[in-house]
């Protein structure tokens, strides 16, 4: 990725049945996390797999997500004018190592959500070209076999609410991503669970935002 934003924000546990299918509840605020600007990659780039990820087990999942871009800056802004502040959308993959999400970094999330390209992001398209960001479809399929699909209007927390939530005392700066969450399907909720692999392929779509086509390769 030529340029890097001043921050990447992400959202846990944004739809109800993620959550259960975690074993957790579902969350009274939004779960706020960063992302390490430096796991950007295009929407064909391979995710590499660390040999850090296979200590103590194969733990690295998919997160299809739809991400925003904060087209200006946003301090303490009313729900009804948040949207003036999205400057376009995107499809995001927040990658996830889940040991180290869980174990490894003392509960904290950044660890197992920063490795190197662990944020495969499409093209951000005009916000005025979405219509409503509560009314898409979002799908990830991985070798061809359909994981999630979910619409954004189930969300517990709408992309307005979050940038009204987020922005309280707190300046998003222009050119911040913000993942608003993934719906239920993610490997770490399948029995058996599913975690990618060198030679898999992840595809995410969100009709009229975009696609990501990500091979998975090994970093060792």
């Amino acid at each position: 990725m030529s340029q890097r934003p001043p921050a990447i924000i992400c959202i846990g546990r944004n739809y109800s049945e993620h959550a259960k299918e975690l074993g957790h509840e579902v969350a009274e605020n939004p779960i706020v996390f960063f992302k390490n600007p430096a796991t950007l990659c295009g929407p064909t780039d391979a995710i590499r797999l660390p040999g850090i990820c296979d200590d103590p087990m194969p733990q690295v999942d998919f997160e299809g997500e739809l991400a925003v871009l904060i087209g200006r800056d946003a301090r303490d802004v009313p729900e009804e004018d948040a949207l003036d502040h999205v400057g376009g959308y995107a499809v995001a993959n927040d990658v996830s190592a889940r040991w180290w999400q869980k174990h490894g970094s003392g509960g904290q999330y950044c660890r197992g959500k920063s490795f190197d390209t662990f944020c495969p992001i499409s093209p951000f398209v005009p916000a005025e070209s979405v219509a409503d960001p509560q009314d898409l479809e979002l799908r990830t399929w991985v070798n061809g076999s359909l994981m999630q699909s979910a619409s954004t209007s189930t969300m517990l927390f709408p992309v307005a609410t979050l940038i009204s939530e987020l922005s309280r005392g707190m300046t998003l700066l222009a050119g911040t991503y913000l993942l608003t969450g993934t719906p239920a399907g993610v490997g770490a909720g399948r029995d058996p669970k599913v975690f990618l692999q060198p030679g898999d392929l992840v595809r995410i779509e969100i009709e009229g935002v975009g696609r990501l086509e990500n091979p998975v390769v090994s970093d060792v």
